[in-house]
C-alpha cells in the first residue's frame, strides 16, 4: 500500500513519514508551495527540510506548487473577512481546500492509496457509516478543531499516525530516528502574516488604508478614536487605547459605520450563534427544527460547552447552556460528541 505524506518539513510530518514506513507502507512525500515568495535559491526553508527529511529516510520527495490556489482559496478571504469587521480562521479553510485537496489530487498521480498528515487527530468510521476526526490522545495538542470541515471522501482516504502521540513522545521518536528536524520550532498558526500584525499585511497587500473612526459604547456615545477596525477582533481588550476606568473590551466591529464597539467584561456573554456554511461530518444533515445536543467549541483553545443545535434551512442554531465570552462572527465552531467526535463544523455568523 502507498500513502502519500504531507511534508511540511516540520517534525510532525517527519515522524509521520518515518511511522508509516516502519509499518510497511510505500511512502512518497508531497510538499505543498503555498507562499509565492521564497529564498533567492526558490527553495525554502522548510522546503528544504522536507527535502533533506525524505533523503534520510529513503523516500521519494516531490514539490507541488498551489500558490495561486492558496490566494484564492485563503489569503483572500482573510482579507476580506478582516475588511468586513470579521475574525476568520483560514487554517480551517486551508486545511479542506488546499491542503488535503492537493494532497487528495496527488493520489490518482502517484498510483497511491491514501494520504496522511502530521495533525494529532484520530479518524473514525462511526455506527452510522460516517467518518469523523476524533480528538487526539494529546489534549494539548489535539487538532480536530481545525479538521472540522474535511469531507467524507477526503476522511477516507486519509491517515494520522500521529493521534495517539504526544509532542514530547514524537520529538523522541525523531530523535532516535536521525532526523535532524527533531527539535525544530513549531510553525506560527498563521504561515502568510505576521501574526502580531495582520493590519499592516492586509494594508500591503491591498494597497489600501483603512481609516481611524469611532470608539462608541453599547448606546452609541463616543468614547475615542481607533486606528482602523482591521486593528481589532471581538474580544480584544489589550491595545485599545481608551481610559474607561474598568477593564473593557472589543464587542462588536461596525464595518459599515466604521465604528468600533467597547463594552465592560459583563456584556461579552453569548447565549448562542448562528452558523452557516455547515460541514455535517459525523452526523448527516438534520431535519428542519431537529433539535440535538452537542458541546461546542468556538474558538481553537476554547473549552467545550453544552449547547442544543437545531437547523433553519442553510443555517445552524446553537444555544449554550450558559452564557459563552466573546463569540465572534468569522470564527469557526465546531461541534463534538460526548466522545470527541466531531459533529459538524461551520462559521459563526452572528
Amino acid at each position: 500500500m502507498k500513502v502519500i505524506v504531507g511534508m511540511s518539513g516540520g517534525v510532525d510530518s517527519a515522524v509521520t513519514a518515518y511511522l508509516l514506513k516502519m509499518q510497511g507502507y510505500e511512502v512518497e512525500g508531497v510538499t505543498l508551495r503555498t507562499i509565492k515568495s521564497e529564498n533567492e535559491d526558490g527553495r525554502s526553508r522548510d522546503i528544504e527540510d522536507a527535502r533533506q527529511i525524505c533523503e534520510t529516510l529513503g523516500i521519494p520527495h516531490h514539490v507541488r506548487n498551489c500558490s495561486s490556489k492558496f490566494e484564492y482559496c485563503v489569503i483572500d478571504p482573510f482579507i476580506q473577512a478582516y475588511s468586513e469587521g470579521r475574525t476568520p480562521n483560514p487554517c480551517v479553510i486551508c486545511n479542506r481546500q488546499v491542503k488535503f485537496d492537493e494532497l487528495m489530487s496527488a493520489i490518482p498521480v502517484l498510483k497511491a492509496d491514501y494520504i496522511a498528515t502530521g495533525h494529532y487527530a484520530k479518524i473514525e468510521k462511526l455506527p452510522n457509516g460516517r467518518y469523523t476526526v476524533k480528538n487526539g490522545a494529546s489534549a494539548l495538542k489535539d487538532q480536530s478543531y481545525m479538521l472540522c470541515r474535511l469531507s467524507q471522501e477526503q476522511l477516507a482516504k486519509t491517515l494520522f499516525p500521529l493521534g495517539d502521540l504526544t509532542k514530547d513522545e514524537v520529538r523522541k521518536i525523531a530523535e532516535d530516528a536521525g532526523l535532524h528536524v527533531a527539535h525544530k520550532g513549531e510553525s506560527q498558526d498563521i504561515c502568510f502574516a505576521n501574526e502580531t500584525d495582520y493590519a499592516a499585511f492586509i494594508e500591503e497587500r491591498t494597497g489600501q488604508t483603512f481609516p481611524e473612526g469611532d470608539f462608541v459604547d453599547t448606546e452609541g456615545k463616543v468614547l475615542g478614536r481607533h486606528k482602523g477596525i482591521i486593528n481589532y477582533t471581538v474580544g480584544q481588550r489589550k491595545g485599545l487605547g481608551v481610559a474607561a476606568g474598568v477593564p473593557i473590551f472589543v464587542k462588536k466591529i461596525d464595518a459599515e459605520n466604521n465604528r468600533v464597539v467597547l463594552t465592560e467584561e459583563e456584556d461579552m456573554y453569548a447565549s448562542g450563534c448562528v452558523l452557516k456554511d455547515v460541514n455535517y461530518m459525523g452526523m448527516p444533515c438534520p431535519e428542519d427544527n431537529e433539535e440535538l445536543e452537542a458541546r461546542v467549541k468556538i474558538r481553537y483553545h476554547h473549552q467545550a460547552v453544552p449547547a442544543k443545535v437545531y437547523r433553519k434551512g442553510r443555517e445552524l442554531f446553537v444555544e449554550f447552556s450558559e452564557p459563552v465570552k466573546a463569540v465572534a462572527p468569522g470564527q469557526t465552531a465546531v461541534l463534538y460528541d460526548e466522545d470527541g467526535c466531531v459533529l459538524a463544523g461551520g462559521e459563526i455568523d452572528r
